[in-house]
């Protein structure tokens, strides 16, 4: 029988193209929230003996987290065998050590929560940093899609002459991938974080690349002051105004608009998280992964 499929803040646009590609029955869920501020669910299917999967949107998880929680017990209590929580952007990532004492490792803490409720994930490049992958604190089953072979589609269609740019060390996995599938050169900078919302970037000593079109590439924008950094750079040595690629449209704060008044050319994309700047879509790698467990 086919799997039952929920959706959790999802865009429309992205649960409508994965469903469109995989097998599945579209299962809708009634929320209300009462004026206290509580959550109510109620899930009017049969659910005894599915599988489930939940496609969410956890970028600014904290609202949306005992929701899921609720979602994913309701399913247990009406007799789900199994439930996979698809969700292309995972928060939760950055504190991967104690950078000073007394910190938690919050990272750690939404892994162990979050492992409770599921029986597999499903993400798409999430920001492994210190750890070499999500097993280290998942006790589920996990599966990282890499957004970059549609982004490296995109660049190949839309750009002549790119050059990838690597805005930090950070970024190199990205860079140097899609660089390999263009077929094109590619550099990486170093970057020097001096705060939230101040960084440093090195020389790009790339004057030599004055015909390519520089594309920045890395996984995650949110303050954008990494890439803004990073187009001032390139503009000064007289390179054309960069393309700026993210897999991930955080953009916290005043970041789009910033990064709009800055030294970038153009900002796309992935349709992990909703925003204006989508333009690579990735659901067909999702729903590629999703077929795979039927």
């Amino acid at each position: 029988m086919s799997p039952l499929i929920f959706t959790h803040h999802a865009s429309a646009e992205l649960v409508e193209s994965i469903t469109g590609q995989i097998r599945g029955e579209v299962a809708n869920i009634e929320n209300h929230e009462f004026p206290d501020g509580e959550s109510y669910i109620r899930i009017d299917h049969n659910c005894s003996n599915r599988d489930a999967l939940i496609i969410a949107n956890l970028h600014r998880p904290n609202p949306k987290i005992l929701p899921l929680i609720f979602l994913c017990e309701t399913l247990r209590a009406l007799g789900i065998k199994s439930i996979t929580l698809i969700s292309p952007y995972l928060p939760y990532m950055r504190q991967d050590i104690q950078f000073k004492t007394g910190e938690g490792i919050t990272s750690r803490f939404f892994a162990k929560l979050l492992s409770t409720y599921i029986d597999k994930l499903i993400t798409v490049d999430p920001h492994l940093h210190r750890y070499d992958s999500l097993d280290e604190i998942y006790s589920t089953p996990s599966t990282v899609i890499q957004a970059i072979p549609n982004i490296a589609n995109w660049i190949k269609t839309h750009i002549e002459q790119p050059l990838i740019v690597g805005p930090d060390s950070e970024s190199e996995q990205w860079a140097a991938l899609a660089a390999d599938i263009i077929q094109c050169p590619y550099i990486i900078l170093e970057k020097t974080r001096l705060g939230d919302k101040k960084v440093r970037v090195s020389s790009p000593q790339a004057s030599q690349f004055k015909h390519h079109i520089p594309v920045l590439v890395d996984d995650i924008i949110s303050t954008g002051r990494t890439m803004m950094k990073t187009a001032e750079a390139l503009v000064k040595e007289g390179l054309s105004a960069p393309v700026c690629i993210g897999v991930h449209a955080i953009f916290s704060d005043d970041a789009y608009e910033a990064m709009k008044q800055s030294e970038i050319g153009e900002i796309i994309t992935c349709n992990t998280v909703p925003h204006h700047t989508n333009q690579i879509d990735i659901s067909n790698l999702l729903a590629a992964e999703i077929s795979l467990y039927d």
